[in-house]
């Protein structure tokens, strides 16, 4: 047992996530090889166990391997981002009751700091908390134990590909022997942070598992992957170096990309997609309560056709907003700027930089408009938010998106968005029995 003056990670790591979601609302699914496709049904981004166990990779282009799919009879899904951002906000809700202390790391993975828990036998607790996210959203998971987030998320990664672990391993209540014989099972590519950037380095200097590593001097860590090296190194043998970057801290940057259904050579089609995509990082803005002091226009040329291109145009406003409106006016403003008939638009996306806290802004001495058009801008937000919110996301929307419609990615094998669209609800049908 640790003692509470200890740190102790957990990383919640949900088991194919994409996978699991489709199989929320289609329990038939269970057992059988399933695949989710990335934007415009391009490539392979998720596999179920049995579909990874059929040798399908990761990345694996949709349309060579149509006839594989069709012989195996491999089920294919588009992604659904609506619906696996909603239940991983679900399985959020149920962990930050657990504890506050909560990071979410990415839409499938959160790291706990359960140093503070009144907790006897980690994996007991860690039975409990599987069983609670699976009975309430019905989402397996994996749940790795340890004094740092390193170890933890090898741990996850551990328990997820042996059976025996049923799913959870603990490396924060065992001896450091015992650690060892874990640390050397896995490759040293599976190692957070070295990839397979790294690990062909660190193979050519005799450094093949998580173990080896873990025994290498930091200094020397630090020459080849430079700091974050030496932080791999402490992490691995036990001592913390990466602290929690809580729940509701404001985000440093949100960006919002798109790549087109088609390629485009039409300014309203650009304008729709820039317009939506605008809105979208606006109201993140909103919601996470931040103001964006400057904003980016990226669009490019599809890079697999001769002549790539691609342009930046940035914005910098006087006072820092969250508007849609006034956003999407800058940015299809800029769009206008650089738009050349002759080209065939690929991709493009938004981002909003430079934010600061709603609660920071400062007034313009010299021009008393602003506060009065700063109250005016989260009027409009907070009125948006509340009828999309009732209605249904994008039930108010901005008239600039409905120029066109042909920009959005194909998603021809996307299931129904159950949990945010009213008219896509699951329907029920009985029969009377006299």
């Amino acid at each position: 047992m640790t003692t509470s003056k200890n740190t102790v990670f957990a990383l919640i790591d949900c088991n194919n996530f994409f996978v699991s979601c489709e199989r929320v609302f289609r329990p038939d699914l269970e057992g059988k090889p399933v695949v989710v496709l990335s934007s415009n049904d391009g490539c392979v981004v998720a596999r179920s166990n049995e579909a990874k166990l059929l040798g399908i990779p990761m990345g694996a282009p949709a349309f060579q391997w149509r006839p594989f799919f069709k012989t195996h009879s491999v089920v294919q899904f588009s992604a659904n981002f609506e619906l696996y951002g909603d239940l991983s906000r679900r399985i959020t809700s149920i962990l930050t009751r657990i504890t506050p202390r909560t990071e979410v790391y990415s839409i499938d993975e959160s790291f706990l700091d359960i140093s503070t828990l009144d907790i006897a036998d980690y994996t007991a607790w860690g039975k409990v908390v599987r069983q609670q996210v699976l009975q309430s959203v019905g989402v397996p998971v994996s749940i790795g134990i340890a004094p740092t987030k390193t170890l933890a998320k090898l741990g996850a990664d551990y328990a997820k590909k042996k059976p025996d672990f049923a799913g959870i391993l603990d490396l924060a209540s065992i001896t450091a022997r015992e650690r060892e014989i874990h640390l050397a099972q896995v490759p040293v590519e599976d190692v957070w942070g070295v990839g397979r950037r790294l690990a062909p380095r660190l193979k050519a200097e005799g450094v093949h598992t998580a173990l080896a590593l873990s025994r290498v001097p930091p200094r020397w860590a630090r020459q080849i992957m430079g700091l974050s090296g030496s932080q791999m190194v402490h992490e691995l043998s036990g001592l913390s170096c990466h602290g929690l970057t809580p729940f509701h801290s404001p985000p440093k940057s949100i960006m919002r990309s798109r790549t087109f259904g088609e390629d485009t050579h039409d300014l309203p089609v650009l304008e729709a997609a820039v317009a939506s995509l605008t809105a979208r990082a606006a109201f993140e803005a909103y919601t996470s309560g931040v103001l964006a002091r400057e904003a980016v226009l990226f669009i490019t040329t599809s890079r697999h056709k001769p002549g790539y291109r691609a342009w930046n145009e940035a914005v910098r406003f006087d006072l820092p907003t969250n508007d849609g409106g006034r956003l999407i006016r800058a940015m299809t403003d800029r769009l206008r700027a650089i738009y050349n008939p002759d080209q065939a638009y690929h991709r493009a996306g938004v981002t909003l930089y430079n934010l600061l806290s709603m609660s920071s802004l400062q007034a313009n001495l010299f021009d008393a408009s602003h506060p009065a058009e700063h109250d005016a801008s989260l009027g409009r937000m907070r009125a948006m938010e509340a009828i999309n919110t009732k209605f249904g996301r994008g039930h108010l929307h901005y008239a600039t998106e409905d120029l066109s419609r042909t920009w959005q990615p194909k998603q021809l094998l996307r299931s129904p968005r159950y949990v945010s669209r009213w008219d896509e609800l699951p329907e029920v049908h009985t029969h009377h029995l006299v």
